[in-house]
């Protein structure tokens, strides 16, 4: 039996234990509380305050930076908060209506950004990821092309900055199936360029069929060609051709590890490639006008293959007889699936293709917009949303 004396002392001790429990249970609610009041109070504010790049209306090429409050997430979606979004052509044609005028649509689609919430059904994602916002936003994930490896060709395919709003903005909603993760060891500036432009070329050289050793024509040595050669040269281990008339993204084509260059301008392309090495096995056509791809089926060897990259206005000439005899082939290439994308991620955090890029601000995108209509960028120019 416990001593009365004893028993009070222990008694004594429970009470005073039970109520400083009491006191840290209590100090540790309002924490939380706090801290859920102070993050609610945040993500509103960003909400209702996120400035976005919107196309212009009336639709006339350029953008508006307005204040845009995003929509509730859905179930499987993410919000992301962007860290920076590469300009590409295609935003271009956005914002010229040359696809279907979306006035008010948010353009971009070489995002990358931090995961920041989560809808209800997200098991893929957390809080912390980085992520990228690509052109390919979401498939139908039924059909045959969904089905069969090649999504990008879904009939009811969204566009990341065409059909739904885009990365150009200080925080996007994405399908949390179809937000690619960027692999550590990738600077994610430069990741926002292999979104886009680096998936497509390593995927339009895969339509190419390119194999080592082989000659590839790149047309065009801008944000798509530098790229091209890269992927040519240091994952296909491929020999390379890069056309352009620019003598700065010549020079730039040589440091990326173009074998022979070719001004436009001053010489005759396909004469010069026939010349020099009997033809490519495939021409990469990355240049925004339509007389670089009648210039690139001249350019090739028999069996040879023309892969469309760039989408100018405007048709393109096939020599019927050269196509028949010659065993020629074109193909078109758009963007890369979700695997295309991860290996092209790899190939980046593998230190084996540095885009070039340069970060500017939001404010500036219109000064861009007409730098790059002048052709006068070399590389990618992406804005920096960490410092909005």
């Amino acid at each position: 039996m416990v001593p009365v004396n004893q028993a009070f002392l222990i008694e004594h001790d429970f009470c005073k234990h039970l109520q400083l429990l009491k006191k840290s249970l209590e100090l540790f609610e309002t924490v939380c509380l706090n801290y859920i009041v102070k993050t609610y109070t945040h993500t509103k504010e960003v909400i209702v305050k996120m400035k976005a790049a919107v196309v212009r209306d009336p639709v006339d090429g350029y953008v508006d930076i307005k204040d845009v409050k995003l929509r509730d997430l859905n179930y499987g979606e993410a919000l992301v908060d962007v860290e920076y979004c590469g300009l590409c052509h295609t935003d271009l044609h956005v914002a010229a209506g040359d696809f279907g005028k979306v006035p008010g649509r948010i353009i971009g689609h070489e995002g990358v950004g931090i995961v920041s919430k989560l809808g209800e059904g997200v098991e893929n994602l957390k809080v912390g990821d980085r992520v990228s916002i690509a052109w390919f936003f979401k498939g139908c994930g039924h059909c045959e092309y969904c089905l069969t490896g090649r999504e990008t060709l879904c009939r009811n395919v969204q566009n990341s900055g065409f059909t739904v709003d885009g990365a150009m903005a200080q925080q996007v909603i994405v399908d949390a199936n179809y937000a690619v993760k960027v692999p550590e060891g990738l600077d994610p500036v430069e990741a926002t360029s292999l979104t886009c432009a680096g998936v497509t070329m390593y995927k339009a050289l895969k339509v190419g069929e390119t194999k080592p050793g082989q000659w590839v024509e790149v047309v065009g040595a801008g944000g798509l060609g530098n790229l091209a050669i890269q992927y040519a040269k240091h994952v296909f281990g491929a020999h390379v051709v890069a056309v352009d008339g620019n003598p700065d993204k010549l020079k730039a084509a040589k440091e990326m590890g173009a074998d022979i260059l070719i001004n436009r301008k001053t010489q005759n392309v396909s004469e010069e490639i026939q010349k020099q090495v009997g033809g490519v096995h495939n021409a990469q056509v990355t240049a925004v006008n339509d007389a670089a791809f009648t210039q690139s089926v001249n350019a090739l060897r028999p069996d040879g293959r023309l892969v469309a990259v760039a989408l100018p206005q405007g048709n393109m000439e096939l020599n019927i007889a050269k196509t028949v005899l010659d065993g020629i082939q074109v193909a078109g290439s758009l963007v890369g699936t979700r695997q295309d994308l991860a290996e092209t991620f790899q190939f980046g955090a593998e230190g084996l293709v540095h885009p070039i890029v340069q970060t500017r601000r939001l404010s500036e995108i219109n000064d861009i917009i007409d730098e790059m209509k002048a052709g006068k960028i070399t590389g990618r120019m992406v804005v920096d949303f960490t410092k909005e």
